[in-house]
């Protein structure tokens, strides 16, 4: 009698189970039945909204449904980063964000989200090497001379960078850390403005992303010292990088990834990266991408999270180093 009742247990609770699955799974395997929002947390103009753009339109074929683009820029990356943290998990209101992700932890104590436990991770998208560039009339030839230069503290070099906590300010600190040098930073309102007195030599040396300088570049208007990669840019092969220059260990990017809020369900999380990963592939979106030096990836979103986890280590290094904060 008991073996019976407990038979006939298993069975409803399998059949329970059965049940649940059947009202769960389609929600999951229709996703999206609507617009999907793609938040990007820098303002219209720049790198990020400028990938936005080129792969909004391939997802939206991909996925079936439309992808609206909605900037909610300031604070670096920490107001869309808000409106994301709080949306709800159904797969709708997804976040474009760039290397601040990992960066404004360490730099930053009253937070109002926290990175790692808000955010689901979707696809890190692609890196962009940053690059050291100086004006063209300003003598420095190679990396080695830049840490020579640095070490003279009588004679301090400066740096240019978008402002303080950016990722061209804390490329110019991870120099500063691993050539023990004094480079000095200058702070400014924007990459643009930074760049436009690098090229005028007002400030010599910047550390800039490769994605915007890269036209200056190709102009005459900023002269490449080396590559921050891990590897020599196909852009630019006959550049080495800063670590094969003279900086061992040394290696900065600015790298954009999509996000979606904490307890997304993991099916609806993996059909996303599938999706951006095929996006990536796109023969027209490659050749963009890397038209300006930036290297497509398209990761899982394991992939994604250990990439972030590494980067927080890696700036929470140099900035308690740096001895930086920003409030």
């Amino acid at each position: 009698m008991i073996d019976h009742i407990l038979r006939r247990a298993v069975v409803a609770a399998a059949l329970t189970g059965v049940a649940v699955l059947g009202v769960s799974a389609p929600s999951a395997a229709a996703y999206p039945e609507r617009p999907v929002t793609l938040v990007v947390t820098y303002p219209p103009g720049g790198t990020v909204d400028v990938v936005a753009r080129l792969i909004g339109p391939k997802l939206s074929q991909k996925l079936g449904q439309p992808v609206v683009i909605e900037n909610r820029g300031g604070a670096g990356g920490m107001i869309g980063g808000a409106v994301v943290a709080r949306a709800k998990p159904d797969g709708y209101t997804l976040m474009l964000d760039a290397s601040n992700h990992s960066q404004n932890p360490a730099l930053n104590s009253k937070m109002t989200f926290d990175t790692l436990k808000d955010f689901a991770p979707v696809s890190l998208l692609l890196r962009v090497p940053n690059v050291l560039v100086v004006t063209p009339s300003y003598p420095l030839q190679s990396v080695k001379e830049l840490i020579a230069l640095g070490q003279q503290k009588d004679k301090p070099v400066y740096f240019a960078s978008a402002g303080p906590g950016s990722a061209q300010h804390l490329s110019g600190e991870l120099f500063n850390m691993l050539a023990k040098t004094h480079l000095e930073h200058v702070a400014y309102k924007g990459g643009g403005p930074a760049m436009i007195d690098v090229m005028a030599g007002q400030v010599p040396v910047m550390f800039a992303s490769m994605g915007s300088a890269w036209t200056h570049i190709q102009s005459g208007k900023l002269r490449p010292i080396a590559v921050g990669g891990t590897a020599r840019s196909p852009a630019a092969p006959e550049l080495p990088t800063i670590a094969e220059a003279g900086v061992p260990g040394f290696a900065s990017y600015e790298w954009n990834a999509v996000f979606a809020p904490a307890g997304t369900d993991p099916a609806i999380v993996d059909t996303l990266s599938k999706a951006l990963a095929d996006v990536l592939k796109d023969p027209e979106i490659d050749a963009k991408l890397k038209g300006f030096g930036a290297e497509p990836i398209g990761s899982t979103p394991q992939a994604l999270d250990d990439f972030r986890r590494a980067e927080l280590v890696k700036w929470e290094r140099v900035v308690k180093e740096a001895n930086l904060t920003l409030n």
